[in-house]
C-alpha cells in the first residue's frame, strides 16, 4: 500500500467527518436527550448491529457499563451481540433474522430505547428488532448510512435516526464511532453535570 493511498483514506474520512459535522450534530443531540431520559427514568439501552456495528455495540455497552472520560456510578446498556448461546439457539431453532428481535422482547420494557446500528439501514435483523421494540413502547436510535434504507423508513417522529451521508461502508463506520463516542460525553454531561462546550 502507497502512503498516497494511506493519506487518501485519512483524508476522505476527515472531510467526511467534518461535512457529518452540521448534519448530524442535531440528531446526536436530540439521541442524547433521550437516553438520558431513558436513563434518569430507571430504564436501559439496548444494543444491536451485524459484524463491525456489532463490535459498535459492545464499544457503547463497554463505555456505559465502565466508564467513558470520567468515573461515575455504571450506566444499564446490553450488547444483544455477545450471548452466543442465545443468538446461535434463535438462530438455530428459528431464524438468524431473530437473534435481536427475540432479546428486544425477553429483556425490553417500556421506556428502555434500542440502539440499532445498520450501515446499510437494510439489516433484517436489526429491522425486526427495531420492529419489536415499536411494539413494546420504546424508543429507537438509529445509526445507518447512505439513504438510510428500510431502517429510515421504520422509525417514527418519536425516534432519533443518525444518518451518515456517505455510501462507504469504512467511512459510515468512522463516523458511527465518533457519533458514539458523542452520546457517552453527551450522557455523561446530561446526567453527572460538567461544561457543556
Amino acid at each position: 500500500m502507497s502512503t498516497q493511498r494511506i493519506l487518501t483514506h485519512f483524508r476522505e474520512s476527515a472531510e467526511l467527518k467534518i461535512k457529518a459535522a452540521e448534519v448530524l450534530a442535531a440528531p446526536i443531540t436530540e439521541a442524547v436527550e433521550l437516553m438520558f431520559l431513558a436513563l434518569s427514568n430507571g430504564n436501559k439501552i439496548l444494543a444491536c448491529g451485524n459484524g463491525g456495528s456489532a463490535a459498535d455495540c459492545q464499544h457503547f455497552a463497554a463505555e456505559l457499563i465502565g466508564r467513558f472520560e470520567r468515573e461515575r456510578l455504571p450506566l444499564p446498556a446490553i450488547a444483544l451481540t455477545t450471548d452466543t448461546s442465545i443468538m446461535t439457539a434463535i438462530a438455530n431453532d428459528y431464524q438468524f433474522n431473530d437473534v435481536y428481535a427475540k432479546q428486544v422482547q425477553a429483556l425490553g420494557q417500556a421506556g428502555d430505547i434500542l440502539l440499532a446500528i445498520s450501515t446499510s439501514g437494510n439489516s433484517a435483523n436489526v429491522i425486526n428488532a427495531i420492529e419489536a421494540a415499536l411494539e413494546r413502547d420504546m424508543r429507537v436510535i438509529a445509526l445507518t448510512g447512505k439513504t438510510g434504507g428500510k431502517i429510515g423508513e421504520l422509525l417514527t417522529e418519536a425516534d432519533v435516526h443518525i444518518c451518515v451521508p456517505h455510501d462507504r461502508t469504512a467511512r459510515i463506520q468512522e463516523v458511527h464511532l465518533l457519533t458514539i463516542h458523542c452520546l457517552c460525553d453527551g450522557i455523561d454531561t446530561a446526567l453527572f453535570g460538567g461544561e457543556d462546550e
